[in-house]
């Protein structure tokens, strides 16, 4: 209570002692042995003043609590408005979490002001300030949202109707910082949206161009086909390994040919650049990884220690350790500064086609023709998680998402699939591309929008919207499979390479 408040309760607390039951009964038995001068006096005294109003009285006297206006906080017998609380605070006395899980239907569960129990009676405080939470929150999704939602849609049931008439003693409600002021009566409902004036939900940003790559340049030089092609992370270099046993390095912005690196006795299956630019490995049928220095081209290391064909390789994002997938069914985690490997995990069934460590380097996810996507801790070597779909089709690529909370998976039943590997569930799935018998590898696109990008055995390169799986651009011009795809790291830029057919490398690019 407030410190006036506390002074009337005091003071009527004072004549309740002085009109008790126990007061009453004595003043009655003094009265009793008056004189009847003093009676009749007392009589008169009575006559005279029950002209003059008295203020209410009830049970011997007591005092009503004061009904005062919204100002005061008062309200009937002493209940007091609590004022709304800010958008990101809780209700007092409720959980958070209630609030988010409900605050699409909480609107339509209140009862409205004025036709509540009671007529006009006013809901309790705590409603009221859930309910000015609730139209607070709808506004700021309603800011933030992306257009998502068609105005109607984001209008909730309830908050769009005509407001009941406030009664005659209610004062007007002061809007302060989008919120209703906590001196607005409990009935007063905060005004709804006059149809036609500008809304958020109705501002929507632009939705996102399709894509419109071409083609600048054909990289012509390999003798069989090209079975990877990879960026460097600082965007300058395009590193292209092939089944003729070299890589070779190319300009990522005009195309020109730099070096090519020889020394494997085997074809190459895939190559894989370090995080500071300056170095490579490869994955050879040869059984050995090798380590190479970009700018004299020389190998650095040779790893050996696989027993079949090395598929699939990758650096951590530190580059102090290297993860090689091979045809014998296991991976292996060498370190790079030494060439020892540090471990081994026995990983799959059939032969390992595809690797990725994710952004910090704790995880690594793998995949292979038996069907299934595991995840390892690379500290312990403990399986984390082990994904299969329902159809058990072969895993031909996997790869963690730039943020690293998602899975890219491609399969050989034509079909790639965005997997959210905490709860193990498939969030999108996008189709129209051909893969059934190769190891086509897929990518994210970023730089320009969110695209998932893809090789493709009709000699295309399929572009799907992230989102709503939409293929937005089919890009032609390869003459055989095109097994691999990358996209740049900053600039608007895919590479492709084919196979024997055509052998060639291609650098598509989009100026939006």
């Amino acid at each position: 209570m407030e410190p006036n408040e506390l002074n009337e309760e005091e003071r009527a607390g004072t004549k309740r002692d002085l009109n008790s039951p126990e007061n009453d009964t004595a003043a009655t038995e003094a009265t009793s042995t008056a004189q009847p001068e003093e009676a009749a006096k007392r009589q008169r005294v009575d006559e005279d003043s029950s002209s003059v109003p008295k203020p209410p009285q009830m049970n011997g006297g007591k005092m009503h609590s004061v009904h005062r206006s919204s100002a005061g906080k008062t309200v009937g017998g002493g209940k007091r408005f609590s004022a709304p609380p800010s958008r990101n605070s809780p209700v007092e006395g409720e959980d958070s979490s209630d609030d988010e899980e409900s605050s699409d239907s909480v609107s339509e569960d209140l009862p409205r002001p004025g036709r509540g129990k009671g007529g006009g009676k006013m809901f309790s405080s705590k409603m009221l300030a859930r309910k000015a939470l609730t139209i607070s929150r709808q506004n700021s999704d309603s800011e933030e949202s992306s257009g998502d939602e068609s105005p109607a849609e984001s209008a909730k049931p309830g908050l769009a109707s005509e407001p009941p008439s406030a009664p005659a003693n209610a004062h007007p409600a002061q809007p302060q910082n989008g919120m209703p002021s906590s001196h607005v009566s409990a009935n007063v409902t905060p005004s709804p949206r006059v149809p036609g004036t500008p809304n958020a939900a109705v501002n929507r940003p632009p939705v996102s161009e399709k894509p419109d790559y071409v083609l600048k340049y054909s990289l012509v030089g390999h003798r069989k086909g090209v079975s990877s092609v990879k960026f460097s992370p600082d965007g300058n270099w395009l590193a292209s390994a092939s089944a003729d046993k070299t890589v070779k390095l190319w300009n990522a912005y005009n195309g020109k040919y730099d070096k090519t690196l020889e020394g494997h006795s085997g074809g190459l299956s895939d190559v894989t650049w370090s995080s500071d630019s300056r170095y490579l490995a490869t994955a050879s049928d040869d059984k050995t990884v090798r380590i190479w220095d970009r700018e004299s081209g020389r190998t650095l290391k040779i790893l050996r220690g696989h027993t079949n064909y090395v598929f699939c390789v990758c650096y951590n994002p530190k580059s102090t350790l290297l993860a090689s997938g091979s045809f014998d069914e296991t991976v292996r985690i060498w370190d790079v500064y030494n060439g020892k490997c540090i471990r081994t995990l026995p990983a799959h069934s059939d032969p390992v086609v595809a690797l990725n460590f994710n952004r910090d380097g704790s995880m690594i996810v793998t995949c292979s023709y038996d069907g299934l996507i595991r995840i390892w801790d690379i500290t312990t070597g403990q399986c984390l998680k082990t994904i299969v779909n329902d159809s058990n089709p072969s895993v031909s690529f996997v790869k963690f998402s730039p943020n690293s909370k998602y899975i890219l998976a491609a399969t050989q039943d034509s079909t790639l699939r965005l997997w959210n590997y905490h709860t193990g569930k498939c969030l999108k799935v996008y189709r129209g591309h051909l893969n059934e018998n190769y190891c086509c590898f897929g990518a994210f696109s970023v730089t320009g929008g969110k695209w998932i990008v893809s090789g493709s055995e009709d000699h295309c390169i399929y572009l799907w919207n992230l989102q709503n799986k939409e293929i937005v651009q089919k890009l032609q011009g390869h003459t055989d499979v095109v097994l691999c795809v990358d996209c740049h790291p900053l600039q608007n830029i895919i590479a492709s390479g084919s196979l024997n057919k055509d052998r060639s490398v291609k650098i598509w690019k989009y100026d939006c």
